[in-house]
């Protein structure tokens, strides 16, 4: 069977993962995959899930201590958007042969033009750029002004619509000459992009897509199929480098929110729960360690992978996905337009939901009781809590064990295709090695 998958996959792989746009996002994300990681460590500190965490260090740091280490996720979590832009700007102009800080700088000032800089508060219009825009929501958008940017920049090289400088100028002087042109001819292009948004129904490129996206989620509902689609949808999204929550939810957090409030005044009344599908089902019974069931995929890169990029990887990455966070996986794998995992990562969570709205439906874990327990609870403990019972922390374990049956073939690929290229590396450097010698 394995064999088979590889014979299937990987000669698509191998393709897709020598085309230049989809290595320049790969190598993109790897860029600012440090600066996640570093981060997750100070998110998951402010939100550890123990019952008087943030109470005994408000004693100890003040009342002010949380928002010292929001300030530091936020400086990365808030901004991925604008940083995925540039990463992949610098990454795609340098595989294209062009300077690639000036291409990383082009991509950047073509993000801005296209955000929003002001938005109105009661009666007053502000002058501000928010946070929705230059983060995870404007992943999407960033990827596709880099590759954009950086295209044109490259024609107008190319065509050499640049101004040379005579000799004996100093180079960095005949650099900046040399980029003028291209660069005015880009930001030409994203001016007149802008005014063609903010003279249409849409009014901004960030509204445009999100009509786009959110259309096919209307007229949604409390059932099995609706948050088997909103799962889909999530992890979907999640794949093209969009925080796919941030969507879906725009939609079912409404719902989720009322049907979980009705469970909880049942609860507190002794009464009967009332519906399956609440906000702690979503959170607490479809992934584990973050978008796409991650958890799972950590576990098999521990037990099989020989590759040190993933190992190395999974070392870093494992505390944080056991409290739920998974950015460094999603861009340091990636998993972000990586055909191989995208196959799991989006299967897992919707069987997942699929077998958890059976179980509940047939009563052999009670419902969830409505209280809403912090995102950084770590599964069989939150199956626990949720349900005040040890068969919702079965549930959890036999989910997360199926998760790394699921996984496990395609993590096998994706090690192998890793172990190559290392060797080629390798190689290579032996080379330089001899020849020096």
């Amino acid at each position: 069977m394995q064999k088979k998958f590889e014979q299937v996959l990987m000669p698509l792989a191998s393709k897709l993962g020598n085309n230049v746009v989809l290595k320049s996002l790969r190598d993109g994300f790897l860029i600012i995959t440090p600066l996640i990681i570093v981060t997750s460590i100070f998110l998951l500190i402010g939100n550890f899930p123990i019952p008087g965490w943030e109470s005994f260090w408000t004693g100890i740091l003040g009342g002010h201590w949380t928002e010292w280490f929001s300030a530091v996720s936020n400086s990365v979590f808030s901004f991925t958007g604008i940083l995925s832009c540039m990463g992949i700007g610098y990454a795609y102009g340098k595989n294209r042969g062009l300077e690639a800080i000036h291409s990383a700088v082009v991509a950047l000032v073509s993000f801005l033009i296209l955000t929003p800089t002001s938005f109105t508060v009661g009666k007053t219009a502000v002058s501000a750029v928010q946070t929705m825009y230059v983060g995870p929501n404007g992943i999407f958008l960033g990827i596709f002004i880099s590759i954009v940017s950086v295209e044109v920049y490259r024609f107008a090289v190319k065509h050499h619509w640049t101004i040379k400088m005579p000799e004996g100028v100093p180079p960095a002087v005949s650099q900046s000459f040399d980029a003028l042109i291209p660069s005015a001819l880009v930001i030409l292009l994203f001016f007149l992009i802008r005014i063609g948004f903010s003279i249409s129904s849409f009014d901004t490129a960030y509204n445009f897509i999100y009509t786009l996206l959110q259309a096919p989620l209307k007229h949604v509902g409390n059932s099995l199929p609706s948050v088997l689609l909103y799962n889909f949808l999530a992890s979907l999204l999640w794949v093209f480098g969009i925080n796919g929550p941030t969507i879906t939810n725009s939609v079912w957090s409404p719902i989720f929110f009322v049907l979980t409030q009705d469970n909880l005044k049942a609860f507190q009344n002794h009464l009967p729960l009332p519906h399956i599908y609440t906000q702690p089902f979503i959170d607490i019974f479809t992934t584990y360690g973050g978008g796409g069931s991650t958890l799972s995929l950590l576990i098999v890169m521990f037990a099989v992978c020989r590759s040190k990029r993933i190992r190395e990887l999974g070392k870093l990455a494992i505390l944080p996905g056991v409290f739920g966070i998974n950015e460094p996986i999603i861009f340091g794998l990636p998993v972000v337009l990586n055909p191989i995992i995208a196959i799991p990562f989006i299967i897992v969570p919707v069987l997942n939901t699929f077998i958890s709205g059976v179980v509940f439906t047939l009563g052999w874990v009670p419902r969830t009781n409505g209280v809403l327990l912090p995102w950084t609870t770590p599964p069989i403990i939150s199956g626990w809590l949720a349900t005040g019972s040890w068969t919702g922390s079965l549930l959890q374990l036999v989910e997360i064990i199926l998760g790394i049956i699921i996984y496990y073939p395609f993590v096998k690929m994706l090690d192998h295709q890793y172990l190559k290229e290392e060797d080629i590396a390798l190689g290579q450097d032996l080379d330089i090695d001899f020849d020096e010698v």
